[in-house]
Order: C-alpha cells, then structure tokens, then sequence
C-alpha cells in the first residue's frame, strides 16, 4: 500500500487502485436519471472496496436527497403548466 496515501489521505480513498487521482471529475447530476446513474456509480465502487460502504452511504443520501428535491421541482413545473391550461371558471 503506498504509504503517502495512508499520510494524506482519508481512509476510504486509500482503498482506490489509483492513488493519485482523488479529484473526481464534475458529475452532472441535471436530471433524475443523472443522479439515478451516479448512485449506481457509488453503488458499484461501494461493492468493489473502491470506497468505503460508510461513505458510499452518505453519498447516496445526498443523492437520494438531490433526486427528491429535482422530482419536487419537475412536478411543481408541471403542475403550473396545468394550471394554465384549466379555464378561470372551473376553479
């Protein structure tokens, strides 16, 4: 195990094959199936040892938390196109 990474380090990046890269790269997490797809990503290196499953959990509440609050927003959308759609009177 390479020594500088047990230094400097948390844990659970430690356990990574590739020690020197530990900047992950921008993830879009734009649409419900983004972040579906990153919570799979987390999954799977949560399986594999690639992180530690204590943070593979946290980053999957996070995300579960982000995929909630897009849905709340798509449906608050939709609702208001609705609302554009029914006649004054009918209300």
């Amino acid at each position: 195990m390479n020594l500088d990474c047990i230094e400097k380090s948390p844990s659970f990046l430690c356990q990574s094959e590739n020690f020197n890269d530990i900047t992950p790269a921008r993830i879009n997490l734009a649409t419900s199936e983004d972040v579906c797809r990153e919570m799979a990503r987390v999954y799977r290196d949560s399986r594999l040892n690639k992180i530690a499953s204590s943070e593979g959990t946290k980053l999957v509440y996070m995300l579960s938390q982000i995929l909630k609050a897009h849905e709340v927003f798509v449906m608050e959308k939709k609702l208001s196109e609705l609302e554009l759609l029914v006649p004054r009177g009918i209300r």
